[in-house]
């Protein structure tokens, strides 16, 4: 492990400039819903997707009137099926073409949604109590440390409010990534845990991420992931794993690599 030259602003302006080029070229996390499951949810047939499955019973009931903060959940995706079911939402995402399928969506189905270019880890913008519910899909692998994430979500949750969150099994950060050994069904641990990759990756892998233009990821442990939510003031009300639908890597046809957590804020 090598010391970062990278600071935190250095990490968030690649990312978003990352984002927004993933946007732009309508990745998995930037398809928007169509005019048919906008309609859908307006009749009461909705869900969102926390991992690529349905969530658990109960973790997500009648939204209507509730007030959601998508929290670095843009793309056209959660927040325009959350306010067509009858949630007063609001986005906050570090890309803004990210957040421009949000308003894409709201413009052509008529809906009501308000979007906010910002970092996950600086909610400064909400007083407290402000929120029922955070809707936080797999997105905190692209800031370097969760104690702010946590707390900020802490502060502006109502009591009783609910936070959503999902991440990877941080096991999936461990293996080279080496499409040989795969092939050969081989896994080669390589990188002790936390990773990140501005310290984990030697200097060239780095410099060919940085040229590709691709988000800089962040392996953060099980305890910063669960235990930072207890730590900032959160009960644990459920969990849940759910495996890869299309295995990238190959401990992913093995394992569920996507994790999920029901949180709530005490009354």
């Amino acid at each position: 492990m090598t010391k970062s030259l990278f600071s935190a602003a250095d990490i968030f302006l690649h990312n978003q400039t990352a984002w927004d080029r993933m946007a732009r070229e309508r990745g998995d996390w930037s398809q928007p819903v169509s005019a048919e499951i906008i309609q859908a949810a307006r009749a009461g047939d909705w869900q969102v997707q926390l991992t690529p499955a349905e969530m658990p019973s109960g973790w997500l009931p009648d939204v209507r009137g509730k007030r959601i903060l998508c929290l670095a959940a843009s793309g056209g995706q959660q927040a325009p099926v959350l306010a067509a079911a009858g949630a007063d939402v609001v986005v906050l995402d570090a890309s803004r073409e990210q957040l421009n399928l949000d308003e894409w969506v709201a413009q052509q189905d008529n809906l009501t949604l308000q979007t906010l270019l910002g970092d996950m880890r600086d909610l400064s913008a909400f007083a407290d109590d402000s929120f029922d519910v955070i809707f936080h899909p797999i997105s905190n692998l692209y800031v370097p440390d969760l104690h702010r994430v946590w707390s900020e979500c802490f502060r502006v949750l109502h009591r009783g409010g609910r936070l959503l969150s999902s991440f990877y099994n941080p096991v999936v950060f461990v293996f080279e990534r080496n499409e040989t050994l795969a092939a050969e069904g081989l896994l080669k641990p390589r990188f002790v845990l936390p990773y990140a990759d501005i310290t984990d990756l030697n200097a060239d892998e780095l410099a060919k991420k940085q040229e590709a233009n691709q988000a800089l990821v962040f392996g953060h442990s099980l305890a910063d992931q669960i235990n930072g939510q207890l730590q900032a003031g959160f009960l644990m009300a459920g969990f849940n794993e759910v495996f890869h639908p299309r295995p990238r890597f190959l401990i992913e046809r093995y394992m569920p690599t996507f994790m999920a957590t029901y949180a709530m804020k005490p009354m």
